[in-house]
């Protein structure tokens, strides 16, 4: 009976198993702990400057005072930055219009991209080909900031909430993400239902839209964290302060250290710190954010990844 060689080594014995990469091997106790270290670093380096934001928020004159600025150690915490700044007055203005012009925004967005990449995604729909190269070409060129201006301005939207959404309400690698993904349903399954005697419209919503959820999840959160943290459309094409979202307020706030309206005698006669109210404006533009985004990061992977392979 012939004995079985080890290919590595010549000896009698059992074939070896082929090298694996580093990277699959299993991590040492050592590199387990290293990575805990650098993931904690990082953790700390986000969290740590966002701590002091909400615990400045929080505080009251003379903590804030006491600190010399920045509050780190929580004492004396106390509401009325938030109360004064939900009182009414130009914040409560600006966060509802943001909120208004966020859904409005998002739900405007979707609808266009959904049914753009969904017509693209098929082969056989009127010009999709050059449809698909012009809207490619809006990638590399741009008109440039002044004719679009100036294209604003001629169709009547400056000063109006319409110029917050319709400049760029629509993103065309987002198109191209959700038309990866419509590419990569069964094309069997689409035909089966046209044979069943539904329409375009009928499939897209009761067959594409219920397979596609996850990309539809996270285009959904793009668009809205765009809207949210706008703040350029509503500098250039707005005059009126009634209108203004929450992000060009804190800018008003934070950068050119201007008083909110309705909070400056609060802020000079000693019962509020500017730097509270300040902070806690930028805790309520990060808020929204910070509340949806977990809920949207299950589907975050999924939809970008399979987007992007089935392109």
């Amino acid at each position: 009976m012939t004995a079985v060689v080890d290919r590595p080594t010549g000896r009698p014995g059992r074939w070896a198993a082929p090298a694996r990469p580093a990277w699959e091997e299993e991590p040492s106790k050592a590199g387990l702990a290293g990575k805990a270290l650098v993931l904690s670093l990082a953790c700390l380096a986000v969290l740590f400057p966002l701590w002091i934001v909400v615990v400045t928020s929080l505080s009251s004159r003379r903590t804030i005072d006491e600190a010399g600025g920045l509050v780190i150690v929580p004492r004396g915490i106390t509401f009325i930055a938030y109360q004064e700044l939900l009182g009414g007055g130009q914040v409560t203005r600006a966060a509802v219009v943001s909120i208004l012009v966020t859904l409005a925004g998002t739900l405007f967005s979707m609808t266009v991209s959904v049914l753009c990449a969904y017509g693209l995604s098929r082969t056989g729909s009127l010009g999709h080909r050059w449809i698909l190269m012009v809207l490619l070409a809006t990638m590399f060129f741009s008109a440039g900031l002044i004719p679009t201006y100036l294209l604003v301005q001629s169709l009547g939207l400056t000063d109006t909430y319409l110029a917050l959404i319709l400049p760029s309400a629509v993103s065309v690698f987002n198109i191209l993400v959700l038309r990866g993904f419509f590419m990569g349903i069964s094309q069997e399954l689409l035909d089966s239902a046209r044979i069943d005697g539904a329409g375009d419209l009928r499939i897209l919503w009761q067959i594409v839209v219920p397979l596609s959820r996850a990309v539809l999840a996270v285009i959904t959160l793009f668009y809205a964290v765009g809207y949210w943290s706008a703040w350029f459309n509503a500098s250039l094409y707005l005059n009126d302060q009634d209108k203004m979202p929450l992000q060009n307020v804190m800018i008003q706030l934070v950068q050119r250290q201007q008083q909110p309206v309705g909070l400056g005698q609060a802020i000079r006669t000693g019962q509020l710190s500017g730097l509270a109210v300040q902070m806690a404006v930028m805790v309520m533009a990060l808020l929204p954010v910070a509340v949806l985004s977990p809920f949207v990061q299950k589907h975050f992977k999924k939809g970008m990844l399979t987007g992007a392979v089935k392109g």
